[in-house]
């Protein structure tokens, strides 16, 4: 059993930053991939980046060289840190952990996510 809480979202002018953790509890988180999804009002729930156990990374089109993930085995916690943020960010980001390829239906588990709202 893994549970994710999300914490770091807020309201930023664009061009900011923010940075969004996902603090997970389980032992056996080292095991999966972890990612963050977004959904934006009346849009489908889209995958933002993912990294793999392995340390792996992947990202969508629409934020590379903006965002970065990393996660802390330690500290058994995923960052997302987001950069010259734009309005088209706004959503919900979502923590997720979960199997390669990383769609929706290979999510095991979500946090329960947290607002990310960028104005103009």
């Amino acid at each position: 059993q893994v549970q994710l809480v999300e914490s770091g979202g807020g309201l930023v002018q664009a061009g900011g930053s923010l940075r969004l953790s996902c603090a997970a509890s389980g032992r056996t988180f080292s095991r999966y991939a972890m990612g963050w999804f977004r959904q934006a009002p009346g849009k489908e729930r889209e995958l933002v980046a993912c990294i793999s156990s392995g340390g792996s990374t992947y990202y969508a089109d629409s934020v590379k060289g903006r965002f970065t993930i990393s996660r802390d085995i330690a500290k058994i916690t995923v960052y997302l840190q987001t950069n010259s943020l734009k309005p088209e960010d706004t959503a919900v980001y979502y923590c997720a952990a979960g199997n390669p390829p990383f769609r929706v239906r290979d999510v095991d588990y979500w946090g329960q996510g947290t607002q990310v709202t960028v104005t103009s």
